[in-house]
């Protein structure tokens, strides 16, 4: 009995065709990076404050003191929600008297903006806040746009998989890549904010699942040694390459309705790449469609200048991958013992503040000094490198002390920037690209020390629960931007000491880095600081040079 790896290793890990596969499911995340970060522009909310129509009696003098001021970073602006009250206003006007000089404008009585509001055009055009209003009584709105989209990713996550399970990797892939668009495009006629909400859910579910299906069916074509490659570096970098093309469309279509239906674009043209990649030979052969597959080796022969074995697939000789049926495990074996209770409630906690630091940091690029476009691009720029040295880490140190560096960077640094004075806005946006970089390796990290904690039988079970916080952390993290209205430093603080606090808890994780999985329950490793009955003795530190083809080396982002 021969295994798939055994069987199609005659292809090579590196020729023509994994390289060709390897850049076009990559290339098909690209318009994920634009599609989920797209709110930042999309919700954008210029200055504003109350209209005072052209049909109001007022002087000049009364039009330019019909907005209180308030006291904003040390300079007076004017009320965005409120405007003194017109028909008193008015009098004052017609009786003659001045404002300031002749009335005490601080004791006037004042009243909400019942004419609407007048909004800056200077950075937007227009956006989905000045179409429907979404300010002042209003704006929770927006960040609830933004939460309904990732919860609409927290819905397509737990389907994906079973999808792709029934129809085939390429099949759902294609399907959700045209969800994703289709609904983008959709996104363009809607007539209010509510029409607006509902079709981004869509959008999210759409993006998620066609992530997750290219992911899966890069993984199953590609080798060992590329495998490693595409999932901890060839996704996550396009995917950030997509982020950082989004402020360039973004300076140069500043309308809100054209700037999706150039978003959508891209996503259009990737219908292309159906004539290009091939279905999962593995997941075929699951279904017992074995010349399906054969056709497929064979073209990737052909294109690596293999000549392939007169027989490939041979259903007496290969273990059937559908054959292989483990014990059924339920969610409640998360819990069965002590030891895998409290490594779920900290890979719980875990996910969940890293997600909400990720998305946190993503999301408050238009409240940072400077240009909202530069600033994107940085935040987005400042993922290569994270990804990369995320990479490195995961080949040469400690998970646990790895895991925890990058987040004491990420914390710290947010924690700093409350400390920059006024007029060093600069270091201050400095600080918060470092910790959008520190929060970013974790990110990266976090999947595969998650995958190496738990035990084969609850593996997927472990990491899904794990990647399910991380979604609440994502829709979270709308509103703790959104607290920066109360107070510009809060949101910092908030993500700066969350993320410290579980760097010190990443600290009593188990160390996993160079020990093979565990398979069972029982062989997990052990959570430092807590004491047990009897040590674990189905472990093994390796000796140097020594590896285990079981070692989980790395995996998705």
């Amino acid at each position: 009995m021969r295994d798939y790896e055994e069987v199609t290793a005659f292809l090579g890990e590196w020729g023509p065709f994994q390289r060709l596969i390897f850049f076009l499911l990559s290339a098909s995340i690209i318009p994920n990076g634009f599609n989920g970060m797209s709110v930042v522009f999309l919700t954008g909310t210029p200055e504003h404050h109350c209209r005072v129509p052209d049909t109001a009696n007022l002087s000049s003098a009364w039009r330019n003191h019909s907005i209180p001021l308030v006291r904003q970073d040390d300079r007076e602006v004017p009320h965005s929600c409120r405007r003194y009250r017109l028909a008193t206003i008015a009098n004052f006007s017609a009786l003659g008297l001045e404002p300031v000089r002749d009335v005490d404008l601080e004791g006037l009585e004042q009243e909400s903006c019942l004419d609407g509001w007048e909004f800056s055009r200077d950075v937007y055009l227009s956006t989905i806040v000045t179409e429907w209003n979404l300010v002042c009584e209003d704006d929770w709105k927006a960040p609830l746009t933004i939460s309904l989209f990732f919860v609409g990713v927290l819905v397509g996550s737990f389907i994906s998989g079973q999808l792709s399970d029934r129809f085939g990797r390429k099949n759902v892939l294609f399907v959700t890549m045209g969800m994703q668009t289709g609904f983008s495009f959709l996104q363009i006629f809607s007539t209010n904010f509510e029409m607006y909400t509902v079709l981004f859910v869509l959008v999210g579910m759409g993006q998620i699942s066609n992530y997750v299906a290219a992911f899966v069916l890069g993984t199953e074509i590609l080798g060992k040694s590329v495998r490693i490659l595409f999932a901890t570096l060839g996704v996550c970098i396009f995917y950030a390459f997509g982020y950082m093309v989004l402020p360039l469309f973004a300076y140069f279509i500043r309308d809100w309705r054209m700037l999706l239906l150039a978003l959508t674009g891209p996503g259009a043209l990737c219908a292309v790449l159906w004539w290009f990649i091939p279905e999962s030979p593995r997941w075929l052969i699951s279904q017992g469609r074995y010349k399906e597959a054969e056709v497929i080796i064979r073209k990737a022969a052909k294109l690596n200048g293999i000549v392939a074995p007169s027989t490939i697939f041979d259903p007496s000789e290969l273990q059937d991958l559908s054959s292989k049926k483990q014990q059924s495990h339920r969610f409640l074996d998360l819990l069965r013992t002590r030891n895998i209770r409290i490594i779920t409630i900290m890979t719980i906690i875990l996910w969940l503040t890293i997600s909400v630091g990720y998305f946190g940091l993503s999301l408050d690029t238009p409240n940072l000094h400077g240009d909202v476009y530069v600033n994107c691009f940085l935040s987005a720029a400042v993922e290569v490198p994270a990804y990369v040295l995320a990479w490195l880490l995961l080949q040469h140190v400690p998970r646990r002390y790895s895991m925890a560096t990058a987040l004491f960077l990420g914390g710290s640094v947010l924690l700093f920037v409350q400390l920059v004075p006024q007029d060093l806005h600069y270091l201050a946006t400095i600080l918060v690209m470092v910790g959008k970089f520190g929060v970013t390796a974790a990110f990266s990290m976090v999947y595969v020390y998650t995958a190496e904690l738990y035990p084969t039988v609850v593996r997927n079970m472990g990491v899904g629960v794990s990647s399910t916080a991380s979604r609440l952390g994502s829709i979270l993290s709308p509103y703790f931007i959104y607290l920066g209205a109360y107070d510009r430093f809060l949101p910092y603080i908030l993500m700066g000491s969350l993320t410290i606090l579980t760097a010190i808890l990443t600290l009593f994780f188990p160390e996993s880095f160079g020990i093979p999985l565990p398979d069972t329950i029982d062989q997990m490793l052990r959570v430092k600081g807590i004491k047990y009955r009897h040590a674990p003795s189905h472990t093994r530190i390796l000796k140097d040079g020594e590896e285990s083809p079981t070692v989980l080396k790395s995996t998705a982002f």
